[in-house]
């Protein structure tokens, strides 16, 4: 940098200061090397590099740098300014190809999800027309992850295929397509193997997530709770954003599933301001959808309903077929477990009833407001259909309700 300024190399400047900014983020200073990459980024958006090739260099590798961190905001910001760029001088096959690929990501984030999987084809087609390119694979996996949102499993598994082809990881996409085939086996050996053959903890940060979503579908809960440790210390040294919220995530699905729905919700608080603030649509749906399940573990049925309406109207609009699959599973396996419709709350409410227990009693009993305990016997009666308290007993003992 200080060779760059002295002899008024502007090229030589901002290329050093956007190393020293990569640097200091792999090291785990990312506030300090995302000022860095600002700095160099003043002279590449004003047009004072010499050379486009410096330009596109730096452009890309500081997009690059917000990925790794999660700092979808920044990402977002330099991304669209990269395409402002990359449509002045289309020649330059290499940058077009990777803004087209860092510009689905983008849409992919935001909910544009037929525009998304458009600019990753295109820049499939964009990479072709050049020599090979080690960002080509990224546009052939993109393709893959939006195929397998939308529920397109079979072309998701060509793009991932030619993904590897052309030299890329298809990992964690292909692990997360194979357990939504119910290849469980498979997305376990595919995610285990791809955590063993990598030890930089920001590549391991794009694994865990998976990792941890398998580990609970085979019912692996203490290892899917190491993952969530070895997650959350990640985002805690590097302080991404949007890693934060990953982390969180996850933490409440353990939670969830250990039977600790307080725990999970306070994690979900904790995320949902930072997927709104990136105005991520897809991620705050499935966010809605563990807040639905851990207020339903607490007899909040009003709660869990309101969350799940949310999350579906959200992925309906996206096209999420498989997230739409998983929520019809989801709701309609609790309606089977509880054909009377009635919550863990009320059935306590109703058994205190059957006993013989006043409103009032009952509200004591149960550490309720009178006027809580009021509403409850109301939505019992609805629920049963029956007219009155002894009816809702008889009811109880009849259908063997406790």
């Amino acid at each position: 940098v200080e060779a760059g300024e002295r002899f008024g190399d502007v090229d030589l400047t901002a290329f050093a200061l956007h190393a020293q900014g990569r640097a200091l983020v792999k090291q785990g200073k990312v506030p300090d090397g995302l000022t860095l990459l600002d700095e160099a980024m003043v002279a590449v958006v004003a047009g004072e590099l010499s050379s486009p090739v410096f330009t596109g260099l730096i452009y890309c590798s500081v997009i690059d740098a917000c990925r790794e961190v999660y700092e979808w905001r920044r990402g977002r910001e330099w991304t669209g300014a990269l395409a402002q760029w990359c449509d002045a001088q289309p020649e330059l096959v290499r940058f077009t190809g990777q803004c087209l690929v860092h510009r689905s990501e983008v849409l992919q984030l935001t909910g544009a999800w037929p525009e998304a999987i458009e600019e990753a084809r295109r820049a499939g087609e964009r990479f072709a027309q050049g020599p090979p390119h080690p960002a080509a694979p990224g546009a052939f996996y993109q393709q893959g992850e939006m195929h397998r949102l939308l529920g397109g499993f079979a072309a998701a598994e060509e793009a991932y295929r030619t993904a590897s082809r052309s030299g890329g990881e298809p990992q964690p996409g292909l692990a997360l397509l194979r357990l939504a085939q119910g290849r469980t086996d498979a997305a376990v050996a595919a995610i285990s193997r791809s955590l063993d053959a990598t030890t930089d903890p920001l590549e391991r940060a794009r694994l865990l997530p998976a990792d941890i979503e398998i580990m609970l579908a085979t019912g692996d809960v203490g290892a899917a709770r190491t993952a969530v440790a070895e997650l959350v210390a990640i985002a805690e040294r590097f302080q991404g954003g949007a890693l934060v919220a990953i982390a969180a995530y996850a933490r409440a699905a353990v939670d969830l599933a250990d039977g600790d729905a307080p725990a999970a919700l306070i994690a979900l608080r904790r995320a949902l301001p930072v997927w709104q603030q990136v105005e991520a649509p897809y991620e705050i749906a499935r966010l809605r959808v563990l807040v639905g399940s851990a207020c339903r573990a607490l007899g909040d049925d009003d709660g869990a309903q309101w969350e799940f309406e949310a999350a579906r109207a959200t992925f309906e609009q996206l096209g999420a077929a498989p997230d739409l699959a998983r929520l019809d599973s989801l709701t309609s396996r609790r309606t089977a477990d509880r054909p009377h419709g009635l919550t863990p709350q009320e059935l306590r409410v109703l058994r205190l009833v059957s006993a013989g227990g006043t409103n009032k009693a009952i509200a004591a009993e149960l550490v309720l407001s009178e006027r809580t305990v009021d509403r409850h016997v109301s939505n019992i009666l609805t629920k049963l259909g029956v007219p009155s308290r002894a009816a809702a007993t008889a009811y109880a003992y009849s259908h063997q309700l406790f």
